[in-house]
């Protein structure tokens, strides 16, 4: 079954959430011939929430009473690098969702799967004041994942001159992951796209919009407010609708051709649409 987006906001448990939409799916992120372990045994420790049971030693168990899961000394070669809008245009809502929320759906799932293919992951925010890590790549470091989102808050605009942060200048083998609304005053989220995809980092967005922000089919007068500025503005939905739909259509459609780039892939999702087939959509593309 696909879960509704609107259930899995309510449980206001990422953890959950992110298993439940990962069970759905029958794909990783990656071809990996290990699934949560690697080839060489290194030793064992406590279970914890969120790791695979299939992983526990059930014969060490008889023994000892303990739920002990085995670690390998061998990693992923693959860095899955998180990075996560929180501009305030990231708290639009529809018929109770945030974008915000929907983008810690995506990445929590994302999250789990790489954990169970035992790949390492970082996590990094992008709001006024530029780049800003919140999790580092290391031990536990899915479960701060889920804790960093679970607590994340956007505001303000996001309009980095320079998108050349240091903390992101690597040569290391990586897909970088990015949830927003790729909506821009001028080009800075082309600019920060063209300045990390290269041979050895892979770029993935996810665009999430809502309806009305296409579509847009309000009827009478409404007073929107900028959710980065401020700002107010008074329109009247019939006179301005065809306008907008024009424009937003417009933008749209240089976007894509502006992200036809080699080693970028743009996926472009509603807000509410239910999260395993936009997964699954994603991995299948990835599959060898």
């Amino acid at each position: 079954m696909a879960f509704r987006t609107t259930d899995l906001v309510k449980l206001n448990n990422l953890q959950l959430a992110g298993k439940l939409i990962s069970d759905e799916l029958l794909l990783g992120i990656h071809g990996s011939r290990r699934a949560g372990v690697g080839v060489e045994f290194e030793q064992y420790r406590h279970y914890e929430p969120g790791d695979d049971p299939k992983r526990i030693d059930w014969k060490l168990y008889a023994r000892t009473q303990k739920h002990l899961v085995r670690e390998s000394a061998v990693e992923s070669s693959l860095h899955l690098r998180f990075l996560l809008d929180l501009s305030g245009s990231m708290n639009y809502a529809e018929a109770g969702v945030t974008r915000l929320d929907y983008a810690k759906l995506i990445l929590a799932s994302l999250a789990y799967l790489g954990y169970r293919q035992s790949d390492a992951m970082s996590l990094y925010g992008l709001r006024q004041d530029g780049l800003l890590p919140l999790v580092p790549a290391g031990k536990q470091a899915f479960q701060k994942i889920l804790a960093a989102l679970q607590k994340a808050e956007a505001s303000g605009p996001w309009r980095h001159e320079d998108p050349r942060f240091p903390d992101l200048q690597t040569r290391q083998k990586e897909l970088l992951i990015l949830v927003s609304d790729f909506l821009q005053a001028g080009d800075e989220w082309l600019r920060l796209i063209q300045a990390l995809a290269g041979p050895r980092r892979e770029v993935v967005i996810f665009q999430v919009l809502g309806e009305q922000e296409t579509d847009f089919d309000l009827r009478g007068f409404y007073r929107f407010e900028d959710l980065e500025t401020g700002r107010p503005v008074e329109v009247q939905g019939e006179a301005v609708r065809e306008h907008f739909r024009q424009q937003a259509l417009e933008y749209l459609q240089n976007l894509d051709l502006a992200l036809q780039r080699p080693h970028v892939q743009l996926l472009r999702v509603r807000l509410g649409e239910p999260l395993a087939p936009v997964l699954r959509t994603f991995l299948a593309r990835r599959s060898p």
